[in-house]
């Protein structure tokens, strides 16, 4: 998943294509899910599991401690009928977020959308007791009986994972509580932010556009262009200012009251927990990057400015076509044989899996109204199958995120074997497959270089990419850092989130930059710091690993692709340290992120080198 939509020109017709001039580009059919909205079968699987949550939670809620004990074969179903539950569950609102994302501005579907939140959410508190209880017994006492019973020994990690919450958990009645309310509080809140977002449009160059199309005019070759539309942007999110900071500090607040009722101490202590990872290794990475952006970012952008013959460079800059840039647009076939074809030669297994994603209709490709920015692949249940959402307009970077999420879904198949609970992975190993699927694909495209002038060029949109995931995400982090450590002191104006936004991007962008008063609204924009708090690092944390990943790749004599599938095959069954131990890389090392960073000094270097040599070519 992208932390935010790939810019691409769209307007304008000699850079432009359209759809239909890309191909065919496929919409995904969800009817593996469910065949419509109207479906019976949908209904039905609604009401199956409203009863039988509340009959589970009439037939085991008080006992599993003494299950525990004495009755290890009932504890053994009782979890396999608990899995079966999020299965179930999770395919009503698999199928209700997916219909949902495909026009947000339809009605009928924001309201399907929202009765089956609401109808999962009642279910779902009937089992809330479960796994509470489950932390409530005795070390020893669940030890022996996991121990003495086969199925129980299968859910080891899953109730090893289980036990690093019990610290912040809290009474049953208020757990209960805070579930409930979640479907009014933050539930509620990130809907609001999807509606009005997607719901926003701007005038550029006399053409109204979404969102999605806006932000890709940041890209286009012309800096008055460029100019036009980020004051356009800038513009349209400051009118809607005060949505957008009532959003902020509403969900910031409500984060501070569950992070302060459970008893994590850091902001970002949650996070760490729910990624499974040690506020040591973040704070190692962040430590890393930040002491490295003047080598990396500020180092490269200052070239850029050079080449592209300004002084200094403005925000709409930052990702504007670089001079000799090609202007290649890859139709939708061309586009799926560079992927499948980078991930045969690492390993057929991993591109016939990939082939499923177009043969049987598990991606959404074309821009259209309504549809939701960006891309991501959503994993569904186990006992489905992935979706990938792009919005695909031909561009070379829109290659790469195909590539990143077909890596995502190649990775959600691969766990899928590990069931509803231990399928999912922490998301700072989730983005592992993803990125070193995008990295098979750009050194595919690297290799088929003509000239220097041409690697110059596919390694210079490589470290902008790699800019943007490692530098960009951690700065997001530091802003989100700065918002909910103020917060806590109370409300934040939209011109005091501003600051700390212009604040970051300074310091991590570089002297060479310059913001007008109207980029200080752009935070707004960003969908992770409302969806998910803190998420960001975990872009940084892939990137830097698979740089360190793909390193051993390329002096690996054998033997590298088995381990590889053994890790994504993992899932979420084994902590960081264990899936990387095979490969001679250790997180926990504050040097191991400086190698992963040293990766991409290196390209910078090349490119500074390529640079001079062709310099001296002309």
């Amino acid at each position: 998943m992208l932390i935010s939509p790939q810019h691409s020109p769209q307007k304008h017709e000699s850079t432009t294509p359209t759809n239909s001039s890309l191909g065919e580009l496929p919409d995904w059919d969800l009817s593996g899910l469910y065949e419509s909205m109207e479906s019976k079968t949908y209904s039905e699987d609604v009401e199956r599991a409203l009863f039988e949550a509340q009959d589970f939670e009439n037939t085991y809620a008080g006992k599993l401690s003494e299950l525990a004990m004495s009755d290890t074969e009932n504890l053994a179903k009782s979890i396999q009928r608990f899995e079966q539950f999020q299965d179930d569950m999770g395919r009503i609102m698999s199928y209700a977020v997916l219909n949902y994302v495909g026009d947000t501005s339809n009605a009928e579907r924001a309201k399907f959308y929202g009765d089956a939140q609401e109808k999962i959410t009642s279910a779902s508190a009937h089992l809330l007791f479960y796994t509470l209880e489950l932390n409530k017994i005795e070390d020893d006492i669940l030890d022996k009986a996991i121990g003495s019973n086969e199925i129980l020994k299968q859910y080891r990690p899953w109730f090893e994972d289980l036990r690093k919450d019990k610290p912040y958990q809290l009474e049953d009645r208020i757990e209960k509580l805070f579930h409930d309310k979640s479907l009014t509080g933050r539930s509620a809140w990130n809907r609001l932010f999807d509606e009005t977002m997607s719901a926003l449009r701007f005038n550029i160059d006399g053409q109204e556009m979404s969102s999605e199309l806006a932000f890709n005019q940041l890209q286009d070759n012309e800096r008055e262009k460029r100019q036009d539309a980020a004051f356009e942007i800038g513009k349209v999110l400051q009118e809607n200012s005060r949505v957008f900071t009532l959003i902020t500090n509403t969900l910031a607040k409500d984060k501070e009251i569950s992070d302060r009722w459970r008893g994590f101490e850091d902001i970002a202590d949650s996070r760490h927990m729910a990624n499974r990872v040690e506020p040591e290794v973040v704070n190692a990475l962040v430590d890393a990057v930040r002491t490295s952006f003047p080598r990396l970012s500020h180092r490269y952008y200052a070239m850029k400015a050079k080449w592209l013959g300004f002084e200094k460079m403005q925000h709409w800059d930052r990702n504007a076509p670089l001079p000799d840039q090609s202007t290649q647009t890859f139709k939708w076939d061309q586009a799926r044989e560079t992927v499948l074809n980078a991930y045969r030669e690492f390993a057929p297994e991993m591109a016939d899996i990939a082939k499923r994603f177009f043969d049987d209709g598990w991606i959404d490709a074309p821009v259209r109204e309504g549809k939701t920015s960006g891309a991501f692949s959503h994993p569904t249940v186990p006992s489905a199958h992935p979706f990938v959402l792009i919005n695909y307009q031909g561009k070379p970077r829109d290659v790469m995120t195909l590539a990143h999420e077909l890596g995502h879904g190649v990775h959600q198949v691969l766990a899928g074997k590990q069931g509803a609970l231990m399928a999912p992975t922490p998301l700072t190993l989730a983005e592992t497959a993803s990125v070193f699927g995008e990295m098979l694909a750009f050194r595919s495209l690297l290799d088929q270089a003509k000239n220097s002038k041409e690697r110059k060029i596919l390694l210079a949109q490589k470290v902008e990419d790699m800019l943007n995931t490692v530098v960009r995400q951690i700065a997001f982090y530091l802003f989100e850092r700065g918002v909910h450590a103020e917060r806590r002191n109370g409300e934040l104006t939209c011109e005091r989130i501003g600051e700390i936004w212009l604040e970051v991007q300074r310091e991590s962008l570089g002297p060479i930059f310059e913001f007008e008063p109207g980029y200080s609204s752009y935070w707004s924009y960003v969908p992770h710091f409302i969806h998910s708090p803190f998420y960001v690092y975990a872009y940084a944390f892939g990137d830097c690993l698979v740089n360190s990943l793909f390193a051993v790749y390329q002096s690996s004599e054998q033997g590298f692709q088995e381990k590889y599938f053994e890790m994504l095959k993992a899932g979420g069954t084994k902590h960081h340290s264990e899936l990387l131990a095979p490969f001679g890389i250790d997180a926990s090392d504050p040097n191991f992120w400086y190698k992963g960073l040293g990766m991409i000094e290196a390209m910078i270097n090349e490119i500074k080198e390529l640079d001079n040599l062709t310099q001296g070519q002309n």
